[in-house]
């Protein structure tokens, strides 16, 4: 089967089995009921999912981050300080799932579990990696890691917020996230500054032994 052709079965599947997803989760159930709606055969099934439900959690995170990386670059971010284009990127992607969010709610459930944690860990390095990608990142070095490192940690307390925030259009949400990267862009700042008053150990361990 043509891959255009698996990806369009992938999606009608993943569109169907959202609103049973509440309910049974993210599982080879949900998969089911969804195939029954769309009258589709196990094999239709095992075909766009042989991983089941742990494949259509991949696949709906790097769905989103491929409607995410459309959606930013139809802006322009060019124009906006770093922290702000990278601000734009988690609220968009949260915007995204504005009506998901039982389903995400169960799909963290699902990934915190122990045989799911790397999923879960190349998810959100995905995520953290299209939205940096979008802000116009170049960093080949050290740097890249640790952008996406404190954005993951960013990205996923924000989203623990969001699931649990009632206020009108998540406005609680985006004030969480604003304080969030404000906290974050301090950290480069602050190692910055201890490079320059602190001594480099490796030159006094080096001082040590030459004496």
């Amino acid at each position: 089967m043509p891959s255009d052709t698996i990806d369009q079965l992938r999606l009608q599947l993943l569109e169907a089995t959202l609103p049973h997803i509440p309910f049974d989760g993210w599982t080879a159930e949900a998969l089911e009921r969804a195939a029954s709606d769309l009258r589709l055969d196990d094999l239709s099934v095992i075909r766009a999912f042989p991983g089941g439900g742990t494949e259509l959690v991949r696949f709906h995170s790097t769905h989103t981050d491929d409607i995410l990386l459309d959606s930013l670059a139809g802006r322009n971010l060019e124009s906006l300080r770093v922290r702000d284009r990278v601000a734009t990127g988690v609220r968009i992607r949260l915007e995204l799932l504005a009506n998901q969010r039982e389903a995400m709610r169960r799909a963290l459930s699902f990934l915190a579990m122990p045989q799911n944690t790397l999923l879960g860990l190349r998810c959100v390095y995905q995520t953290v990696d299209t939205i940096w990608y979008a802000a116009g990142d170049t960093a080949t070095d050290w740097n890249f890691y640790s952008k996406r490192g404190l954005l993951a940690a960013v990205y996923t307390s924000t989203v623990l917020y969001w699931l649990e925030d009632e206020s009108e259009r998540f406005v609680d949400t985006w004030a969480f996230l604003d304080r969030r990267i404000s906290d974050v862009m301090k950290v480069p700042k602050a190692v910055a500054r201890c490079r320059q008053i602190l001594p480099n150990p490796l030159r006094l361990f080096g001082r040590r032994r030459a004496a």
